[in-house]
């Protein structure tokens, strides 16, 4: 999910997981807002490839909770793609931050 409201982007513990991520309690230091305010985070990076974009490290707070979404917040997405969202057709896109 693209969400421009959401400060940080998230990353489900499960996709965390299969990215070969390893959970450490002492590092769940991130405090997350709304629904996701009761759950632990910790950092985590990872170097994306989106389409045919060159590939762009990205920060996500990996959240311990099973049902999290995937969240493409501010930090650090859309400080690395420009998105254009066209409401009336519920549509969007993403290119490189020109």
């Amino acid at each position: 999910m693209v969400d421009s409201g959401a400060t940080v982007s998230v990353l489900p513990y499960e996709v965390g997981l299969q990215l070969g991520g390893r959970w450490d309690e002492r590092k769940a230091i991130l405090r997350l807002a709304g629904n996701l305010g009761r759950s632990q985070a910790m950092p985590f990076f990872v170097v994306a490839t989106i389409g045919d974009f060159a590939p762009v490290r990205l920060a996500f707070a990996w959240v311990n909770y099973a049902n999290a979404p995937l969240i493409l917040g501010q930090t650090n997405f859309f400080m690395e793609f420009d998105v254009h969202f066209y409401r009336s057709r519920l549509e969007f896109e993403i290119e490189p931050k020109s």
